[in-house]
């Protein structure tokens, strides 16, 4: 990629971005071709095309595939043997995947290009949104951004996620040179801290001591951002205590974030720790966010799928009052696309495939989401289209060939096409493709699932009760089985004269059935195969306690999204241990033949 990309800004940055577009279907072809040109000679590539650059043969005869077609290859070169088995390239680390929706990690590989690719998608996104934010320069973005530590895999490569490698390059540490918006409140060494607690005392301190200046809000994920904001109600006194006195609380062990920190206290600060204690000292923190850092123009998070959860729980701390802002879409495989109308409203986001970050082909899903094959099944090389072959309000599963060594490989994401800009299509993310609930005839989506929870949870708003997060289980133990619902609720002293927790729970659990699919209410009241449906509530920051699972067995805080559908044993046992009452549907769904 041309490394002159980079420094595209402005206005420079949304002519290239209109350029690409204009010629996806140039650009996609032409992509398309130095990937077979450069990499024929590979032993995968060479195994179906016997040293051909012909686009034709590349579509007849390489097979789309799942992580398990490419897996061996993958860890052939994790033992040792040369990159030249899937690219000519040489690979430089192993990317980890969240890992989060099947349990297992899983490594990619890149090559030193992919930083290129990856930075020229960050660098679009501030002139979209100067579009409709201008003045973004003026100020700083309090945006908390934390690293793993990495691993290596056995012949010394590095593996880590996507978002510690990025964090850790040049382009990322160079940022504010070339993007004067760029700047964060943040001190690099809070970011690159390894300790991840340490990290997020660090940078909340600094965006408290900047509450001034700071302009924009936000984490990758929204559920890291409502971390650093349940930190911040454990902890606010501490850091008001640290602002009081100018000194570093004595739990900062880290060296670079006591370096970094003691040049951001330089002297106590009584008048600003006040002001910040009379905020979070308050009754409700209902508007928190805007009382604490009154000049911030929006928060940027993915809010998209599962993450769609935590909209309401931002809106509670932001009162409505701050637009929620998803800039891209990305995965460890590939970066893929931006937001161009970032200040939509979070229903409405679609991003702008950029033909110039992989090659991109679709499997066709239909005009409807609900029957989606499972991963083992094979899909033939020519039942795919290609990125601008695709139709508005159709579904498709997203597949992507890149430089580094995937091809034709399957993402899992299904997408919906909402419209074009220019020759570019842009889609709706819509769920994960391989989440799903499952006893009998049943086949419950992701977006099923969402969807009848969000239904459900208007039912704990009179109640002063709010879900601030959940997960599956299809429980096949007993017969029938049945769904178990893992709840997460905060409640605020209850209006006198309404209806029990208890009771409005209960209807909780009729109104998600009442909301599932044909094939679900069917198993549930003629054919009796599924139980009645479970809601078990767990105290207060147990999905916290399953976070740190998750991570303490690989998984990324930047990169984790709670998993919609348990398999984990362990997991469900730390759920099961913090259960404090269940609730089970009290009859069943409507079901009409």
């Amino acid at each position: 990629m041309d490394g002159k990309k980079l420094e595209y800004k402005g206005e420079e940055a949304l002519m290239e971005l209109q350029k690409l577009t204009v010629n996806t279907d140039e650009v996609q072809e032409k992509l398309l071709k130095d990937i077979i040109t450069r990499n024929k000679d590979t032993e995968y590539l060479n195994k179906y095309m016997k040293g051909s650059k012909d686009i034709s043969t590349f579509k007849q005869r390489v097979p789309v595939i799942g992580y398990d077609g490419i897996q061996p290859y993958i860890q052939r070169i994790a033992n040792g043997e040369d990159s030249s088995l899937i690219t000519s390239h040489n690979i430089t680390e192993m990317l980890c995947s969240s890992g989060t929706s099947n349990g297992e990690p899983k490594l990619m590989p890149s090559i030193a290009e992919d930083l290129d690719r990856r930075t020229f998608v960050y660098n679009l996104i501030m002139p979209i949104v100067n579009q409709y934010v201008p003045g973004l320069d003026e100020g700083k973005a309090m945006y908390l951004y934390f690293v793993k530590a990495e691993m290596s895999t056995p012949c010394g490569l590095p593996a880590r996620t996507v978002l510690t490698s990025y964090y850790k390059s040049k382009h990322f540490k160079g940022r504010s040179r070339n993007i004067p918006s760029n700047d964060f409140t943040s001190p690099d060494q809070a970011i690159l801290c390894e300790d991840s607690n340490q990290s997020m005392y660090c940078q909340l301190l600094s965006g408290l001591v900047l509450r001034y200046q700071v302009l924009r809000l936000g984490a990758v994920f929204a559920s890291a951002f409502l971390r650093a904001i349940t930190f911040l109600e454990k902890n606010w006194m501490k850091l008001c205590n640290d602002i009081r006195k100018g000194k570093l609380d004595l739990s900062i062990t880290n060296p670079e974030c006591q370096l970094a920190m003691t040049s951001m206290l330089l002297s106590p600060n009584p008048c600003l720790a006040n002001e910040i204690e009379e905020i979070c000292g308050s009754s409700s923190w209902r508007g928190i966010l805007c009382k604490l850092w009154p000049k911030a123009k929006y928060i940027e998070a993915v809010v998209t799928g599962s993450m769609a959860q935590y909209i309401p729980s931002l809106e509670y701390y932001s009162d409505k009052k701050l637009p929620l802002v998803c800039p891209m879409y990305a995965s460890s495989e590939c970066y893929f696309g931006v937001n161009l109308k970032p200040l939509c409203s979070p229903s409405e986001v679609s991003f702008t495939l950029l033909p110039n970050m992989g090659y991109f082909e679709f499997i066709p899903l239909g005009e409807n989401a609900w029957s989606f094959e499972g991963d083992e099944d094979e899909v033939p090389p020519n039942n795919v289209v290609g990125l601008v072959e695709v139709r508005v309000g159709c579904y498709y599963e997203l597949v992507v060939t890149t430089y580094a060594g995937l091809y034709r490989y399957r993402i899992g994401d299904v997408l919906q096409v909402t419209g074009f800009h220019n020759k570019a299509p842009q889609f709706r993310f819509i769920c994960r493709k391989n989440v799903v609930l499952s006893l009998d005839n049943d086949k419950t989506s992701e977006e099923d699932l969402h969807k009848s929870i969000t239904e459900a949870k208007k039912l704990l708003e009179p109640h002063n009760a709010m879900l601030l997060e959940y997960t599956s289980y299809a429980d096949a133990s007993t017969v029938p089985g049945h769904y178990i619902l893992y709840w997460e609720i905060r409640q605020e002293i209850p209006e006198p004269g309404h209806l029990s927790l208890h009771d409005v729970l209960e209807e909780c659990c009729i109104t998600i059935e009442e909301e599932l699919d044909y094939i679900y209410r069917r198993c549930r009241t003629h054919d009796k195969c599924i139980g009645p449906l479970e809601i078990r509530i767990v105290k207060s920051g147990t999905f916290e306690a399953l976070m740190d699972l998750f991570i303490s067995r690989g998984g990324s805080m930047n990169q984790y999204k709670t998993p919609r559908c348990i398999k984990s044993k362990t997991a469900l046992k730390l759920l099961d241990a913090n259960v404090e009452e269940c609730f089970f549907s009290p009859r069943n769904p409507i079901w009409v033949p």
